[in-house]
C-alpha cells in the first residue's frame, strides 16, 4: 500500500487555503474591530440577510454544531451585537436582531469582508472561479 503524503492531495490544499484565508481575514478584521470572530461577523452578515433563520439553520449554513452557534449567540448578546426577543408567531421560539451596535459594527467590516474576499481571489478569472465552484460542488455531492 502506497498512501500519499496528506500535503500532496488536493483535498489538503482545499483546507491549507481555507484556514490561510480565514487567518488572514481574522487579522484584517481585527484592525477594525478587535472584539470579533470572523465567525461572529458570519453570523452577523447572516442574520441581516436572513433574520428568519432558526439556530439550526445558522448552525448548518455556518457549519458549526448547534452548541457551538447557542455558545456564540450568547456571546453576542452579551457584546451587545444582538438583541433576543420573543417571536410573535411562537412564544417557546425567540427573535435575534442585529442591535444598533451590530449594525455599526457590520458597516464599519463591510469595507474589510470585500478587500478580504477580492485579495483572497485575485487573478482569479470569472471562468476559474467558475469552474472552481463547480469543481469544488461536485467534490461537497461526492462526500454526501
Amino acid at each position: 500500500m502506497n498512501l500519499k503524503a496528506p500535503t500532496d492531495i488536493v483535498i489538503y490544499t482545499i483546507e491549507e487555503a481555507i484556514k490561510s484565508y480565514r487567518k488572514f481575514a481574522q487579522k484584517n478584521i481585527r484592525k477594525v474591530e478587535g472584539n470579533i470572530t470572523v465567525d461572529q461577523a458570519l453570523l452577523l452578515i447572516l442574520l441581516k440577510n436572513s433574520p428568519e433563520l432558526s439556530q439550526g439553520e445558522m448552525a448548518e449554513i455556518l457549519f458549526k454544531d448547534y452548541a457551538s452557534i447557542t455558545r456564540m449567540i450568547e456571546l453576542m448578546v452579551k457584546k451587545k451585537y444582538l438583541t433576543r426577543n420573543e417571536s410573535q408567531e411562537d412564544r417557546r421560539r425567540k427573535q435575534l436582531i442585529l442591535s444598533n451596535e451590530g449594525e455599526k459594527t457590520l458597516k464599519r467590516l463591510f469595507p474589510i469582508i470585500e478587500s478580504n474576499r477580492n485579495q483572497a481571489l485575485r487573478g482569479l478569472s470569472a471562468s476559474e472561479l467558475a469552474q472552481l465552484d463547480s469543481i469544488l460542488k461536485k467534490i461537497i455531492i461526492n462526500c454526501k
